[in-house]
This record gives C-alpha cells, structure tokens and sequence, in this order.
C-alpha cells in the first residue's frame, strides 16, 4: 500500500498486492477506510460500511448515474467503445423495478431444485477430471478441474452447444477484466469486441433454441413468464452472458484458490477431510478467508456518510467485500486465520447481500463442496509442486494455474 504524508493510498499496482492483498486491507481499514482514490472512485474498506452500502435501497448500480468528472478518461472510453457505450440489461447492472421483474423471471429458471439435481452430474465432472489427474499422480487443479467445472455446469444448463466452449470461454476470459476498478483504452477495446463476439453468438443460439427447446435452463428462460411479462431478446442475451461472465469465473477462483489455501494449511484440511459434516461450513470459510469477488460497487443518488466522511451524489462507490471478510470487528482476532469449524462463517459477504445478492450462490456453494471434498479426500498427501500463478485480477481475484503433486 502506497503512502505519501497522510493517510494510506489504495494501489492494487503495488508488487505485493496481488499475492497478498489482506495486509494492504488493514491498513486501509485502519487509516482510512472511507477512501476516496487516485482515481476519482470512493472505496469502503470496514465491513459495516461495506454491509450497509450493499444493502441501502438508494443507491444505484446503473454506471449511467455516475456524474462524469474526468471528461479526458471518458472521452477515451467511449473512443475504445467505438463511439458508443451501450448499458448492460443484465441483473448487476440494472436498479428495481428492472432489476426485481428480471430477477423474478430468471429465478423461476433457477429453484433449489433445479440445482440440486445437478448434484450426480458434478461429482461425475469432478471424478472424470481427478481420474485424469492420478493416472498422472500430478496435474494443474485451475485447468483439469477449477475451471472445467463450472463452465461445463452453466454451459450443459443452459443448453449451449458443445463445439463453442473454448471460443466462449476466451470471451469470458476477456469479459471479466471489465470488472476491475482500472482498466486502459486498450483493454476496454478487447471487451467491446469481446462483448460484441460474444452477444451476437448468444443472439445465434437463441434463436435456433427458440424453434429447437430442450429441457434447458436457456429454454426454461425464454419460456419465463409472469403477469404476461417476458425477457425481451437484449435482456435474455445479457443474462445468459451475465451467467457465464460472474457465475462461471467467480467458482473457478473459489474452488482454486480454496484447494490451494487447505494445502497451505494443512491442519485445517485434516480437519476437513475427516469431517464430512463440516462440507457447507468450510466452504462458507472459504468463501470468507478466499474472498472471489474482492469487490461490489455502487453509485450514489444523493449525498451519503460513511463514518463522517461524505460522498457525494454521482459518485462510483466500491465495496471492499474481502476486506469485509477479514474485518476483526466483524470476526474478532482470528479474522485472517482459516478455520474450516468458525461459527457463523455464513455471514460472509462473498455474494453481496441486499437485493443484488447472489443468484447462483447455491450452485457455486454446491460446486466448491463436490470438488473441494472429493479432492481432499481422493488425494490426502497432495501438495503443491512449484509456484502458483495468480490471474492478475484485481476484483476476480484468482488463480491461472495450480501444479500440484498427489503423493501416494
């Protein structure tokens, strides 16, 4: 964390920021975690700041109610868009009553149910990927199975075609770098081109499923109705483009990171592996301690408080969500220790909280226990083999490749 005279300056470019950045959080939340940045962005860093703000029914999450400042920045952003910045429909970009009616309709596509019937597929996926794994006794756990795993979960419920999986996931890839808080001219062209890729393929395989419906999720959310309302043709595009982007990347990152911080403590994966019972409870742990998403945002409608500090109307507000996860005023002094048996570990704010909660949290739960577990149970000696590599994300924070060693 960079500090000039004064308080701390939030820098997700510091060197060690990626690789660790909870000690950077601290300091934040000790010195100033009301912070306006570098960049013209406010960040919360104290988790009953972050709870609150997540959960405040004023404010906004369309980016168009930000009050431009910096008409430069701007101006290049929409360059690098082609001339145009087009609002995403999907559910996290989109205020009541949008969001309610959209979220409304696509859940009946997405019960308990529905997800618990998943369950055989999972552990089929997960056992195919470690059967690969031991034949080798080493393997990658971010590529043979972190990854895997959940794009082919959300692209068989959604009833995408099977020859287009690597093409989506290089425009999932691209997608998600949209959700960094800093993002150059140069990358803001590649997602607006893989944005574009990526909806007109959407827009492609709608319409084939329209005349072709299966018993599918993407079938299920055309068909959605209620009160004669359905998803126009934009806003069933940007969901299912939403349901691969934030639900596909976010697992990957919990189910690799998570494998990689139990390897790091070995203790708490004796602990885990022995214990069944504790499956739901440690993956909570996990979704705390590992944090997927380190960041929500917000916009503000009107000036607001936070700790005597005021931010005022217009504003881009970010939500420090992990470093919320590892506040000891919420979590006491144990608050950076993984401890897969820690009461309330539940409370989490790995999937936002208030009305933009996550709405895929049970599958992305159901997935991290499956692969976790199994992993942990079919390779009790595992460890890591070299260095890890971290993604580079500052928000999906995660990692691009785990080498491990399975012993035995």
């Amino acid at each position: 964390m960079t500090t000039v005279d004064g308080p701390p300056v939030y820098n997700p470019l510091d060197p060690t920021y990626m690789a660790d950045p909870y000690p950077h959080f601290g300091e934040m939340r000790d010195g100033d975690p009301v912070h306006l940045s570098l960049i013209d962005l406010w960040v919360l860093f104290r988790h009953d700041d972050v709870f609150r703000l997540l959960r405040d029914p004023s404010l906004s999450v369309q980016d168009d109610n930000i009050e431009v400042r910096d008409e430069e920045r701007y101006a290049e952003l929409v360059d690098a868009a082609g001339g145009e910045l087009e609002r995403s429909t999907s559910m996290l970009n989109t205020d009541p009553p949008d969001h309610t009616r959209l979220r409304r309709l696509v859940s009946k596509a997405f019960t308990p149910a529905a997800i618990q019937a998943l369950r055989p597929r999972i552990q089929q996926l997960v056992d195919d990927a470690l059967d690969a794994m031991a034949a080798r006794g080493s393997g990658d756990v971010v590529t043979e199975l972190a990854f895997p795993l959940p794009f082919d979960v959300i692209s068989e419920m959604l009833g995408m075609p099977e020859s287009d999986k690597e093409q989506i996931a290089a425009w999932s890839g691209t997608l998600v770098k949209s959700l960094d808080p800093m993002i150059s001219a140069d990358i803001f062209t590649e997602i607006v081109a893989a944005s574009d890729a990526m909806n007109a393929h959407i827009d492609e395989v709608v319409a084939w499923k329209r005349g072709h419906p299966a018993d599918d999720l993407m079938t299920a959310m055309i068909a959605a109705e209620e009160d004669g309302d359905r998803l126009s043709s934009i806003e069933l595009r940007d969901q299912i483009a939403l349901l691969f982007v934030a639900g596909h990347e976010t697992t990957v990152n919990l189910i690799g990171t998570g494998i990689y911080d139990l390897l790091r403590h070995p203790d708490q994966a004796a602990i885990l592996r022995d214990d069944p019972s504790l499956d739901a409870t440690a993956i909570d742990e996990l979704l705390r301690f590992v944090s997927p998403v380190q960041f929500s945002r917000r916009i503000t409608l009107a000036d607001i408080e936070f700790g005597g500090t005021t931010i005022p109307k217009g504003m881009f507000v970010l939500a420090g969500l992990a470093s919320a996860n590892h506040d000891p005023a919420k979590w006491g002094p144990t608050a950076d220790e993984l401890d897969v048996r820690r009461e309330g570990a539940g409370q989490h704010l790995s999937f936002g909280s208030g009305a933009h909660y996550c709405l895929g949290a049970s599958l992305a739960k159901l997935e991290a226990q499956i692969a976790i577990g199994t992993f942990l149970r079919r390779f009790p000696d595992a460890s890591v083999a070299g260095d890890p590599e971290w993604n580079g994300r500052i928000n999906l924070r995660g990692l691009e490749h785990l080498p491990v060693t399975l012993g035995g």
